[in-house]
């Protein structure tokens, strides 16, 4: 398991199985994933002082980050 917290297992506890799913037939979803990874990882290395950014920086990531995970979350309900 991960040290980096809002994993997408800790975001959408129960879901994995329909995350891959969809990631599997949905190259676009998948890239949205593959955002969210990368933008949470560097919410994570902002938080813990790897790589200081500014307090702006480190917002912006966050509202981004929030943005991904509504539109996985949409993504998860629209293909149930």
């Amino acid at each position: 398991m991960s040290n980096t917290p809002h994993t997408l297992g800790e975001e959408f506890p129960g879901q994995l199985e329909a995350i891959h799913e969809l990631k599997a037939k949905d190259a676009g979803f998948a890239k949205i994933l593959a955002e969210y990874d990368a933008v949470n990882d560097r919410v994570h290395r902002a938080e813990t002082n790897i790589e200081p950014v500014s307090e702006d920086v480190e917002n912006t990531l966050r509202k981004e980050r929030l943005a991904l995970k509504d539109a996985i979350a949409s993504a998860l309900a629209a293909a149930r």
